[in-house]
């Protein structure tokens, strides 16, 4: 038989993000343990309102699965005597297990005969599986933080307040720290009428609409966007959509109602992306476009609630937010009284990082490296002169009134007031895009200024907190270096720009070491952030569909040059389901493996006894020259690549030869290291693209 399991958590208001990643982790704990204990059941779902987090658990067997265990007891040799009787060590491993000798049996292992015993343990019944099961799966969910209440030891992210769980019509009763579970559960906290008894699973689902609670998520985004998209129509608008913000809204309320309101028109005149965040990130509200694209004086508000009283509703949130634009509009007429140039010298009062010093110490390095990587990308004179106006202002933006209001803008503003300054507005965008990508899967830079300026600034705050030993560790980066490193990794590959890590490193280094702000040794440091970069290079290669024992391959290789890198995992993943790749790993491998760890010396031909030595060395000429020749000339390093690896392949042929009429370890010490320096040359050709040593091929 089978029945069905709702088990809800009721809480005080939880925040919208952990009701999403709190039902992720309720689900995945409720399958573990209902693997453990030998639950059976169809489908686990979950869901969740800002009041109650519910785990449905449909088909659950109302047994637990029988257990049959074999027991290894002593060997053969000492659990039966030379008579076949059981000996006083067996006897005593019968009764360990609870039962007697005649139910041991021998059996055959790899490590030898063994006397065994077969237990079978019966399952319980689930309801007081359940019993035991529920508490534990309350205390095991985790949080982004979490909190203790009144003299309770458990921590939730809120209070609990009540526990319904229903196993078909039976309570699953328990105690968490006081609080009983029952049948007892609670609709909407204004529209409905208290507590509810649920005499049935089938039942408490149909009770908590009737309670104005729309329990099923999915359904309650559905409903979101069908109302937001009719309520904006009703203007002759679109709703300006935003996915994060239709999920956090749905985990916001329990029975959603769209409503439109409007604002005054002389708002518009604040750039549109101070509206949009004042009306997205502080009040959770829908902006609204017309036909093109442009912003109308109007927004879309979800209610927690029906339509009741929805026009005092509605003039509530028009109020709220004509006092929140007044005052954006405030600080924007007063931050344009001032060119953003003049806004620079104030940043020596901001400070970067106590240990680093100001931000306009920061800009002064971020100026001085953007020239340094500009140069390196080979941009002119003119081009290099833009990169130090936009290093020079893309921090003046934080001391603006409205930068400081909405942290969010920044960039954003400082493009808007360079172009009120009269700045050039390529120097206008390229502040803007300095501060890109700013999250993931944000757009890159698309300009080569904004390029330079965006990897100078993230190279300096991570090489900066590196060398005061500030080193993410686990799920903690305060200062989110792994964002910044991926940001540097994607704008590189995205623009193809080749660029030595190592060397930018080097020279931020260098920069602060000018300014006497590092406190570390340069080595140490320069190995942990190469180390650093390979582990998210790896990351993005992997994340590009690249296997694992590929990406491992070239960054073995080395990775300093990141386009490089990805064009040799590209090479060689083209390659791999090819006869020329059997080639190539057959050849390089069998040099590899027998000269590994041999550091070669130069190669002396007239030591050769052999023509099978003379013929690989005479190819290995060959090849060396030919590579050297596809370096020189090909443009597209991609290609490069693949021509490199299809010459390294014609090697097969001679390596084969060598092995097979060459003895590479001879008595003469002169003559065997000889050979194995010709062989490991060989090998060693292949580290122009990947280490063949990493790949799992069979």
């Amino acid at each position: 038989m089978q029945s069905e399991l709702i088990f809800e958590i009721g809480t005080e208001e939880l925040p919208a993000r952990f009701v999403k990643t709190g039902l992720v982790e309720f689900k995945r704990l409720a399958v573990e343990l209902m693997t453990k204990e030998r639950l059976e059941y169809e489908e686990i779902r979950t869901f969740g309102t800002p009041r109650r987090l519910v785990l449905c658990v449909r088909g659950l067997a109302n047994k637990q699965e029988d257990m049959i265990k074999e027991v290894r007891g002593p060997s053969k040799k000492v659990a039966i005597d030379e008579h076949g009787d059981f000996t006083r060590a067996a006897q005593g491993f019968a009764r360990s297990q609870g039962v007697d000798t005649k139910d041991l049996i021998v059996k055959r292992t790899p490590q030898g005969e063994y006397v065994f015993v077969i237990l079978k343990e019966e399952g319980r019944e689930t309801i007081h599986v359940l019993e035991e099961l529920l508490p534990n799966l309350v205390k095991a969910i985790n949080f982004p933080k979490s909190m203790r209440w009144g003299d309770t030891d458990i921590r939730f992210a809120r209070p609990i307040r009540w526990l319904m769980s229903l196993y078909g019509e039976e309570v699953v009763y328990f105690t968490l720290d006081g609080l009983g579970s029952g049948n007892i559960t609670f609709g909407h906290r204004q529209l409905s009428e208290g507590a509810y008894s649920i005499k049935s699973t089938d039942e408490y689902f149909k009770t908590l609409k009737e309670a104005y609670c729309i329990l099923d998520q999915d359904r309650r985004r559905q409903m979101i966007v069908g109302q937001i998209t009719k309520a904006a129509s009703t203007v002759g608008g679109s709703v300006l959509f935003d996915e994060e913000l239709i999920d956090e809204v749905t985990f916001l309320v329990e029975y959603p109602s769209a409503l439109c309101g409007g604002f005054d028109l002389e708002f518009l005149k604040i750039p549109a992306e101070v509206l949009i965040t004042t009306m997205k990130e502080h009040q959770r509200y829908f902006p609204v476009v017309d036909d093109n694209g442009s912003l109308m004086a109007a927004f879309i508000a979800i209610r927690n609630g029906g339509q009741e009283y929805i026009d005092i509703v509605r003039a509530g949130n028009e109020r709220v937010l004509k006092a929140r634009l007044s005052d954006a509009r405030f600080f924007y007429e007063e931050d344009k009284r001032l060119p953003l140039s003049e806004r620079v010298q104030e940043l020596s009062g901001i400070i970067f990082h106590e240990a680093l010093g100001t931000m306009a110490e920061k800009v002064n390095r971020v100026s001085n490296l953007a020239s340094y990587i500009g140069e390196s990308f080979g941009l002119d004179i003119e081009t290099l002169k833009k990169i130090n106006r936009i290093a020079l202002l893309c921090k003046a933006d934080l001391v603006t009134n409205m930068v400081r209001e909405f942290p969010e803008l920044q960039g954003q503003m400082g493009r808007e007031y360079a172009r009120l300054s009269g700045e050039d507005s390529a120097v206008a965008e390229g502040i803007f895009e300095s501060y890109l990508p700013r999250f993931s899967g944000d757009v890159l830079p698309k300009t080569d200024i904004g390029r330079v300026v965006s990897l100078a600034d993230k190279f300096d705050s991570i090489v900066g907190t590196f060398g005061i030993g500030l080193i993410p560790t686990g799920s903690k980066d305060p200062y989110a270096l792994r964002r910044q490193t991926l940001g540097i990794l994607n704008i590189l590959m995205d623009a193809r720009c080749h660029v030595q890590l190592s060397h930018v490193i080097g020279k931020a280094l260098e920069l602060y070491e000018d300014s006497s702000k590092i406190t570390r040794n340069t080595k140490e440091i320069n190995t942990d952030l190469m180390e650093f970069f390979k582990q998210r290079l790896a990351g993005l290669l992997q994340e590009r569909g690249f296997k694992h024992d590929v990406v491992e391959a070239v960054l073995a290789a080395g990775f300093d040059d990141v386009v490089q890198t990805l064009d040799r995992a590209q090479a060689l993943n083209d390659v791999m389901s090819t006869s020329e790749f059997l080639n190539l790993i057959t050849a390089i491998t069998r040099a590899d493996r027998i000269s590994k760890g041999v550091t070669p010396s130069e190669i002396d031909p007239s030591f050769f006894t052999d023509e099978a030595e003379n013929d690989l060395y005479k190819e290995y000429i060959r090849c060396k020259d030919e590579i050297n020749n596809i370096i020189a000339t090909s443009q597209d390093s991609s290609n490069r690549f693949l021509k490199i690896l299809s010459t390294l392949a014609t090697l097969r042929g001679p390596v084969d030869r060598f092995f097979d009429d060459v003895m590479v370890m001879v008595e003469d010490e002169t003559i065997r290291g000889n050979r194995l320096s010709l062989i490991r040359k060989v090998a060693d050709l292949s580290l122009l693209v990947a280490d063949l040593s990493k790949i799992s091929y069979e």
